[in-house]
This record gives structure tokens, sequence and C-alpha cells, in this order.
């Protein structure tokens, strides 16, 4: 493996390309490798890693730098390019794949520069492969992961910077070459902690090259590295417990237990680089609590190889640096911190992304060294390597076009991902049709069949019952679940509420229930509208629900449904007509294809002297929003009725929302009322007010009201 200052007697192929070209063959390449990706949706946990709505302004940039709540983790350089990647395309998805693959290539790119300036035997293959293994699809295929492919750029540009320095101490400049190096390296923790294993590799490339280290030349200098990556590391493993959630019992293992969990870790990733077939997005969870002696030998394995290229130092150095490197930067995902991950699996690929690095350095390297690639035919073959290796990426890379497909193939690769059946039951229920409810509840079931404890996916499968007819008191069950796991949910105490008000009998348990909501979250404005129509519904409480519209307003001024149902509450308050009618036109500008709004504001003006024409206006727009929408017909026959020579209008709506509505019981005895009023028609509205008696509910009362018409008595 790699031998300090060894190079190949003569250099042919790829080894013997100017950079230029190398890398023009690696971004070609890494293109054909991602194409399916490129317009590939937002997945997983991307919408909130790209900026969110209240980050997007410089004060949110200032944020992003000074809140360690304010993104999914606390990576400022990283969240700083997605704002800044964000005013350039927003949130269209094909700029970000671009950045991606655009880093991943420069990253590629960049390991060939670090290896020539090594001299490492292989350094154009070393990055070729790189460039097209499999095991890196994920990291670059995935938005989120932008961490990595950025943090793996800054992270060479400091150890090539580092280099400079190195080779040039004591001349001029020096140390602005240090200073420099140091800010890249700095920049590089701020993008992803991973980085943070950079000082120490440093050491070991320097004891490779030289064989030994000195504490002036060699330590000193990445002293200051050294406290930067712990206090960056302390950080990041605090955050991910008490800001992220990675603790509690899913994450409770013995030392012992994660020590043998790290010999297997080591070994999984080793393979997965050697054979990268059945890669996945979420690997199979390991039962690491319940390990048996068997596992000790993954951890003697490691120790073995270790033990072995340690003693075969004496001949070369490089077999032991290239282990050192690869498992040395796996340290902090081999499971002596809690990472959330760990909650689904113990492994995944784009934690090697970088510490593969140091493997396909040191094999590539052995292969050239030995011969293996310096001839006709081993050039061919290392070409086929190349084009397998990226023909498996290409299919790879096709996982990630959706987050339907992602977490399909997935299930059909993991079966007990009870993650994906959940996730992907959430962006089938979006969808809404009867048979993506009744698909999403089918994986909802089984993610509670694999992990009974699952509270968001009894939520979720609360909210999928609710959606299909005669299964309300089921999804009653399941909110209920859902909060017994997980008591101070706001969300789920809201949607409990929804379904609590749906069952008659109810309504005080559905608002005892948004009230929690609303003190676990009080400035939630859905809590407050649900709450507003639960007292709506309730004689005698529309000042309450009033109160409660107008704390929505108060949070979102442009919210069109609290604006139209406080205009319903304030309109059956004594007095308050004009303010309802205020509310209605609000609730048409925030929102310019509300139908209802239009049709309650219609309403309104109809009871206020005078404002008929102003009613018909409205009527006409809800009618124009929602030409279906009967009740806006018959009410626009009802107000053309009151303009002198407009009754044939009057007429035609009614018989208009007839035809939408055939059992439209007042529409029936609208029109039979301007019939009556039509010389000759008598008949027809005779005929009219007879459905009116059959479908109107109260028979009694019916017959009193065609009974106040003198011209049928």
């Amino acid at each position: 493996m790699m031998q300090a200052n060894v190079v190949a007697e003569k250099q042919t192929g790829p080894e013997s390309w100017p950079l230029g070209v190398v890398g023009a063959l690696i971004a070609g390449l890494v293109l054909g490798c991602y194409w399916p990706a490129l317009h590939g949706g937002m997945l997983w946990d991307d919408a909130a890693h790209v900026t969110t709505p209240e980050l997007r302004s410089w004060e949110g940039l200032g944020r992003i730098w000074t809140d360690l709540a304010a993104t999914q983790q606390f990576y400022p350089v990283l969240h700083s390019v997605f704002w800044l990647e964000h005013r350039l395309w927003g949130d269209a998805t094909l700029g970000y794949h671009l950045a991606n693959g655009a880093q991943h290539a420069l990253a590629a790119g960049l390991l060939v520069c670090l290896l020539r300036r090594l001299r490492v035997p292989g350094a154009a293959w070393a990055g070729l492969i790189f460039a097209v293994h499999p095991v890196c699809v994920e990291s670059v295929a995935w938005i989120s992961e932008q961490k990595n492919t950025l943090s793996l750029v800054f992270y060479l540009l400091a150890a090539l910077a580092y280099l400079r320095f190195d080779e040039r101490r004591g001349q001029a400049a020096s140390g602005w070459r240090y200073a420099g190096a140091t800010f890249l390296f700095g920049v590089a923790l701020l993008t992803k902690t991973v980085t943070a294993s950079l000082p120490a590799a440093l050491l070991v490339v320097a004891w490779w090259q030289r064989g030994k280290l000195t504490w002036r030349r060699d330590v000193r200098p990445l002293v200051p590295w050294f406290v930067a990556a712990l206090a960056a590391g302390v950080l990041t493993a605090w955050v991910e417990r008490k800001l992220i959630g990675a603790e509690g019992a899913p994450f409770e293992l013995t030392w012992v237990q994660r020590g043998l969990l790290a010999g297997r870790v080591v070994w999984f990733y080793v393979g997965k680089l050697a054979w990268p077939v059945e890669l996945m997005f979420i690997y199979p969870r390991w039962d690491a609590a319940g390990a048996t002696w068997l596992w000790s030998g993954w951890l003697a394995a490691v120790l073995a190889v270790t033990a072995g290229a340690w003693r075969w130092r004496g001949k070369s150095r490089g077999p032991l640096a290239a282990w050192l490197l690869f498992v040395g930067s796996l340290f902090p995902v081999l499971g002596f911190f809690n990472v959330f991950p760990f909650l689904y699996a113990y492994v995944a690929d784009h934690f090697q992304y970088l510490a593969s690095l140091g493997m396909i350095a040191g094999v590539t390297a052995t292969v050239v060294t030995w011969g293996g690639l310096g001839s006709r035919g081993g050039q061919v073959a290392g070409g086929l390597v190349i084009v397998t290796l990226a023909g498996l990426s290409h299919v790879q890379s096709r996982m990630y076009a959706d987050v339907r497909t992602l977490y399909r193939t997935t299930i059909a690769k993991n079966p007990e991902c009870w993650m994906a059946h959940n996730n992907l039951g959430a962006e089938l229920l979006d969808l809404s049709s009867p048979a993506a409810v009744a698909e999403a509840a089918g994986h909802f079931e089984a993610a509670l069949r694999i992990k009974p404890d699952h509270a968001t996916a009894h939520y979720n499968l609360g909210n999928a019952l609710a959606a299909m007819p005669g299964r309300l008191n089921d999804a009653i069950t399941h909110y209920e679940e859902a909060l017994r796991l997980k008591p101070n949910n706001a969300e789920q105490h809201n949607n409990l509420g929804n379904a609590l008000v749906r069952v008659p009998g109810r309504i005080n348990e559905a608002i005892a229930h948004y009230e929690t909501a609303l003190r676990l979250k009080p400035n939630a404005p859905e809590s407050h509208n649900n709450l507003g129509n639960a007292f709506f519904k309730i004689r005698g409480r529309e000042r309450e629900a009033a109160a409660q519209y107008e704390a929505v307003l108060r949070l979102r001024p442009d919210h069109a449904v609290a604006h139209n149902n406080l205009g319903s509450a304030l309109e059956n308050l004594p007095g308050r007509l004009d303010e309802a009618i205020v509310h209605y036109r609000a609730a048409g500008r925030a929102k310019p294809d509300y139908a209802e709004a239009f049709y309650n504001l219609g309403n309104a003006l109809m009871k206020a002297e005078g404002r008929t024409e102003a009613a018909i206006v409205a009527y006409q727009e809800a009618a124009r929003i929602r030409p279906d929408y009967a009740e806006a017909h018959n009410n626009l026959g009802g107000a053309w009725s009151n303009v002198v020579g407009r009754l044939g209008d009057a007429i035609a709506e009614h018989e208009f929302a007839l035809r939408l509505k055939p059992d439209y019981a007042e529409a029936h005895y609208n029109l039979a009322v301007a019939l009556l009023r039509t010389p000759g028609r008598g008949r027809e509205a005779k005929a009219h007010l007879e459905a009116f008696l059959r479908l109107w509910p109260d028979k009694a009362q019916a017959r009193e009201i065609v009974g106040a018409l003198p011209e049928v008595r």
C-alpha cells in the first residue's frame, strides 16, 4: 500500500494525464452516474435542511450562526450555503442536486491533487474510483448530505494547504499559509464535525512519510486544530443528544456492547467498499443490546489487522497508515457516540463517505505498486472496474428520484424498516385519494407490527382512519394511544380534537384537547381556528369562537379561513354584521379562489339593507370559482328575485341549482315562489312545492311554510 516517496517508474494511463483531463473525466462520470437523480425531489429531512421560510432573511442568516436550534444541525457554514443557494434557485431541487454533484466531483479532483502531492501511486485511479463508487450515491443524490460533499471539499483544501505550509516552513509567508490552512479547517468543522479527524489524519500522513513524529514539527502546529476539533465534537454530541433527541432507551448500550458494535461496523463498511451490492437507504438495525460473544470476532479481526499492519510497518508503513485513516475517520460513527440515525440503523452509506478515501487510496496504491495497472491489460481491467462501478451508481441513483420510490425500494430490500413504512404512509396520505389513504393505513399498520410503541405511526394511522368512512372511532383509539406514548405532543392533541368534534356528544372533550394543544404550543394558528370552530358549534359561545379566530389573525393576518370563520361568528352577534362583511372581504382578498367566503359575503350583504347588487356580485364570484356550487346559484337566484325585471334570471339560477343538486329542498321552494310570480307557471310551481314538502326534513314546518303562500292555499 502507500509507501513514502514511491511512484511508479513509468507513468501510464490516467496517471500520466494532466490534472485538467482527469478532472474533466471525473466531472463527466459524475454527471452520468447521477443523471437519474438530478431532477429528484425532496427526500426525508431535505425540507428541514433547505432553508426554511423563517430563516430566508438576513436576520435568518444571523440566526443560522447564533441559534443552536435554528437549523436541523448546528452546521452554520452548511446552512449559510443552503441560504445562498435558496436565494439563487429557491426550492427548485435541480440546483441542489447539481451543487452536490459538482462538490463531489471537486472533492474527487482534490483527492487526486492531494495524492499526487504526497506522491502516492495510483492517484488518478483513486480519484476516479471515489467519483463513481456506489457507496457515495447516498451522499451525492440526497440533498441533505451536501454536508458530506461540501465538508469534504474544505477538508481536502485544508489538508493541501497544511501540506504546502509543511513543505515551506521557515520561508516567507509561512505564517500566512498556516493561518489559511487553519481557516479552511475551521470552515470544514462548521460544515460537518466528522472533519474533526483531519489533524489526526495529518499526523498519520507525517508518520507514513518519515517513519516518526516530532513534537516541534508534527504535533505542536496541530494542537490548536485538536482543541478546535474536540470543542466541535463535544458541541455536536450535545446537540445530537439534547436538541435532536439521540438519547433514551434505544441508545442505551454498555461500553462493552459499543465496542462489539464498533467491530461489526468497521467490517460492514469494508464489505460495502469491496463489494458494493445490496446498498440501501436504511439497513436492518442490529440488536447491539443483545450482542453475544460471537460479535467479539468482528472486534478481534479489527485488532488483528491493526496488529498485523503494525508488525509489517518495517517493510511498508502504507498498510497501517491506510487502515488508521479508514478506521480513524469512521470513529465518530462506530457507536461510541449517540447519533440520531442509530434509531433506525447503526450503519449508513453516507457515514463512510470521508472514511472511504483512506481505503480507496491504499488499495489503489497497492495495485499500482505491484504493477496491476501499469500494463495495457491492467489499464483495461481498471477501466472495466470504473465502468462497472459507474453503472452500479447510475442504477443506485434511480432510487433517489423521488421520495415514494426511495421508501418503496427501501421496504423491498428491508421489509422490517418501520421508518420507511411510516414515512411512505405519510407521503401516500398526502395524496388524499381513497386508494392512497387505504394503502397508507396498511403501511402504518405494518410499522406498528414492527414497532408497537411508535407514537407517530399511531398518530398517522389515526389520520388515515379519520379520512375513511366508518373508521372514526378506530382513529380516536390510535390518537389516544399516540398521546399515551407522547402526552405532550400538541399536534396529536389537535387532531384528536378534530376527530372528537365529529362525534355527537363529545364536543367538550374536543375542546379540552384543543385547549391542551394551545397550552403546549400557544402560537399554533390551526389549533386556535379549530377551537373556534368547536365553540361556534355551541349556541351562545359565538363570542368565544370569535376570540379564537382573532387569535389566529394576530398570528397570521392573511389567514383566509380565519377571516371567513370570524365573519360567520360576528354575523351571529348583535350589531356586528358590518364587521362580518369586512372579514368576508378580507378572506376573499387573501384567497381569491375562496368560493365559500364570497358565498358568505353574499349572504351577509343580503341581510344588510340596500346591498342586494353587491350581494349579487359576491354570489356570481362564488359561482364563477365553483361552477357546481348549487347553494351559490340558489342564493343568486334569490337575490335576482329582489331586482325588478330580473325574475327570469332568478328562475334560471334556481333551475341550474336543481340540475346540480336535484334533492335540494330550498331550491325547489325558491323556484316555486319565483314561478308563482310568473303568469301561467302555477302547475310547475306546485310540482316544486310538492318536492319541497317531500324533501324538507321537518314535515310540519314544511307544511307551515307552504301554507304561508296565499297563492296555493
